[in-house]
């Protein structure tokens, strides 16, 4: 027979000590390999410190609470063989360290593996939880004492821990504990319950589309610093003049939406803050700065997010907009959309119509400068001087690549296409 002394393993990230806070089998407990010890908080996670070895546990190096040294030994194991500490060594090591100081890590093999806490502990030489009854609840305030991986596994199981009693010192409940709580169909309230839960995981490759809808989120995340402001817009005028131009409008023409009006009054805006319409060569330090208004239409179809783009929107009225959105957006969600058709833009509009929430913080599609969130239309109470009145309202919600584009010129931006939208006749003013 051998000693094999376990110390506490590096946890990585430059922690150089953890506090001890539970002990999941006692001195004389027989453990397989892989059975885990003991559980120990960091400042960034609880994990769970297994055995490397099959043996029976003779010694423990600290008390809950403890602070102990990365390199410290942990727990003292006789093992069959020689184990890996020479005679009379294992003796020395008796006194636990709980200095709260770095030392250095154990070279010694195997190391091992630190897990974090992702399952129920597993039990010491195979026992099987027995089955126990409902406790009466903690008086009011008074908190349970058990682990963080105990707590933990209660949550997920839904359990109610002032419901379960402890075994350990001080009543603290132990993972056995909460194992035979939910054998014997506890739940909160201490009914049964009916709910399982599903420990499934699937595995979905992101490939295709999806992929390059992900790297390209990491460059525009990555690369722009976002700048994203939000305004209010009554849009009570612009949907009465909608209706009736969508009432009256001629056989064969496109139903308008809000967008053909929204992409107008960009393009005005735009004669006033050119530097929006742009793409930024980050790498070279140039930016290209567009006559033509390109714009963008993210769109989600069944493969995934596309941004089919209207070209030279500029020289289109409203109607012609119309119709090469709805051109567009089929293509794009029957796949027939052509990299010409997808690519291009120089600034875009992303919207999730009646989904569109109060406020939305638009990712700009990378290299563009700027991106148009629009949220969702509602009726709301606005005073109109004298009293208050239903109105329909919509937030912008717009992000604009800080580099480019300041804050001043960001909002006067938003605020002239704000303007337009609140008097839609503008919009067909020529200017």
């Amino acid at each position: 027979m051998g000693e094999h002394i376990i110390k506490l393993p590096d946890v990585g990230e430059g922690v150089a000590e953890a506090e001890l806070v539970e002990w999941l089998v006692p001195i004389g407990a027989n453990v397989r390999e892989d059975d885990v010890l003991a559980a120990v908080m960091t400042d960034k996670a609880t994990v769970e410190i297994p055995s490397p070895v099959e043996g029976k546990i003779i010694w423990q190096g600290g008390n809950i609470g403890d602070v102990l040294a990365v390199g410290s030994p942990l727990i003292r194991l006789e093992v069959d063989g020689a184990g890996n500490v020479k005679p009379g060594e294992a003796a020395a090591m008796e006194a636990p360290k709980v200095e709260a100081k770095a030392s250095t890590p154990s070279q010694e093999k195997p190391k091992p593996e630190v897990k974090p806490i992702t399952k129920p502990a597993p039990m010491a030489n195979g026992a099987a939880a027995s089955p126990q009854p409902a406790g009466a609840p903690r008086a009011e305030g008074e908190a349970p004492l058990a682990s963080p991986a105990v707590r933990k596994r209660a949550s997920e199981a839904g359990v109610d821990l002032r419901r379960v009693h402890g075994t350990g010192p001080a009543g603290r409940i132990s993972h056995k504990d909460l194992d035979g709580f939910m054998a014997g169909g506890n739940a909160i309230g201490g009914a049964v319950s009916a709910l399982t839960r599903d420990m499934s995981v699937t595995d979905i490759p992101i490939i295709g589309l999806r992929r390059k809808i992900a790297e390209k989120m990491v460059v525009s995340t990555s690369r722009i610093p976002h700048i994203t402001y939000v305004d209010e817009v009554d849009m009570t005028a612009l949907e009465e003049l909608r209706k009736k131009l969508n009432d009256a409008r001629k056989e064969g023409r496109p139903k308008l939406t809000l967008l053909p009006f929204l992409m107008r009054a960009m393009v005005k805006a735009i004669a006033d803050q050119p530097q929006v319409n742009a793409l930024f060569d980050d790498e070279a330090g140039v930016v290209h700065q567009h006559g033509g208004c390109h714009i963008g239409i993210a769109a989600q179809t069944p493969g995934g997010l596309m941004v089919p783009v209207v070209r030279h929107t500029e020289a289109r009225d409203v109607w012609d907009c119309a119709s090469e959105i709805m051109r567009l957006s089929e293509a794009a969600k029957k796949g027939t959309a052509s990299r010409e058709e997808l690519s291009g833009s120089t600034i875009t509009i992303t919207s999730l119509g009646a989904l569109g929430g109060i406020v939305t913080t638009p990712v700009i599609n990378h290299p563009e400068v700027a991106i148009i969130g629009v949220n969702k239309m509602q009726t709301l109470p606005r005073w109109d001087g004298q009293e208050f009145r239903p109105r329909k309202c919509m937030n912008l919600s717009s992000s604009f690549d800080h580099r480019i584009v300041d804050g001043w010129n960001a909002a006067i931006f938003i605020q002239r296409i704000k303007a337009l939208l609140e008097n839609p006749a503008m919009i067909f003013i020529e200017d």
